[in-house]
């Protein structure tokens, strides 16, 4: 028996609460991993409330994030006592996630955990911080350097944008944090945020085009905030998307594409293919420091993950969540 996050939906309706699980009933994988840390994103809390349609089975483990050592193994890349981690590839919505003390997985989403971390630490980063680093690699792979100008970054207390920030400012960008939370002002100046500005300046529906300021930036927002910064990005600049906190609507028109030639890059963690997110962990093993995750992540138990999830739908949650799952 180990301990879940179970999600349940049948005619007594749709719950989430902390459970007893046989290990007979573990999905089918070739990699079972005794979980020792998980964490909470946005994908997790809209599962375990039910506020979005990110389960598509029942019953279901949340969770799109895990790192343990590996117990059982059919998979040859794979021994039993390898430190492992797992972002995406569905878990947490069609296949049971890491919200759980045991996880059995298809060892093909597996990456060896990163000797730079700890298993706490790596959830720290987590799928937010993977997700970061994938923009972080896109503005580079687009030309964006830290001499063309300062770099944009939304929803900049979350976990993606904590880690945004903190990356691109360890860089040398300069780097502009956007927030909805005032009171969050002097924690993005500790993760290197230049500037601070208050989110409503892009909340509402814009004109086609602003005054150029950004070279680059990361969007985690969506719907009006991403139009309104595609509006404002310079000539050749480069946004990179990747959340929909706002909506999935992008409200906005194709002048700063065919007028200033602007690219918007799509960031996709979930289906990322391997070779992609080796490269990411190996850059956050050289590019992100350390000493900022005791700033970004905070540990909680896992009963703490429930109440937690509406939390951070309202927008109460700063940075980033791990969850000890034996704790």
């Amino acid at each position: 028996m180990f301990k879940a996050i179970l999600i349940e939906k049948d005619d007594a309706g749709y719950r989430a609460a902390m459970r007893d699980v046989d290990d007979a009933q573990l999905p089918a994988g070739d990699v079972t991993v005794r979980v020792s840390h998980s964490t909470l994103n946005y994908k997790d809390a809209l599962a375990i409330t039910g506020k979005g349609p990110v389960v598509r089975k029942f019953p279901m483990v949340p969770g799109i994030d895990l790192a343990g050592v590996v117990e059982h193994s059919a998979h040859p890349a794979y021994q039993p006592g390898d430190a492992v981690l797992l972002n995406g590839w569905g878990v947490g919505e069609v296949h049971w996630g890491g919200l759980a003390q045991k996880a059995r997985l298809n060892g093909d989403w597996l990456i060896p955990l990163p000797g730079a971390f700890t298993p706490q630490q790596a959830m720290a980063i987590g799928t937010a911080g993977y997700t970061a680093m994938l923009c972080v690699l896109a503005l580079e792979k687009q030309g964006v350097r830290p001499a063309d100008g300062e770099i944009l970054v939304t929803g900049a207390a979350g976990g993606v944008g904590s880690v945004a920030v903190a990356l691109l400012a360890r860089l040398g960008y300069t780097v502009v944090a956007v927030t909805g939370r005032p009171h969050d002002a002097e924690y993005l100046r500790r993760l290197g945020a230049a500037e601070v500005l208050d989110r409503a300046q892009f909340a509402a529906p814009g004109k086609p085009l602003g005054k150029e300021r950004w070279a680059g930036a990361v969007d985690v927002v969506g719907s009006h905030v991403l139009a309104n910064v595609c509006a404002t990005t310079r000539y050749r600049g480069v946004v990179t998307a990747c959340g929909l906190a706002a909506g999935m609507d992008l409200p906005a028109t194709v002048a700063p594409f065919i007028l200033r030639g602007v690219t918007l890059v799509g960031i996709d963690s979930v289906m990322c293919p391997r070779a992609d997110r080796l490269q990411a962990w190996q850059r956050l093993a050289t590019d992100l420091d350390l000493a900022r995750l005791g700033d970004i992540g905070r540990t909680v138990g896992l009963a703490e993950a429930l109440p937690l999830a509406q939390q951070l739908l309202d927008g109460q949650v700063r940075g980033r969540i791990v969850v000890d799952v034996n704790q």
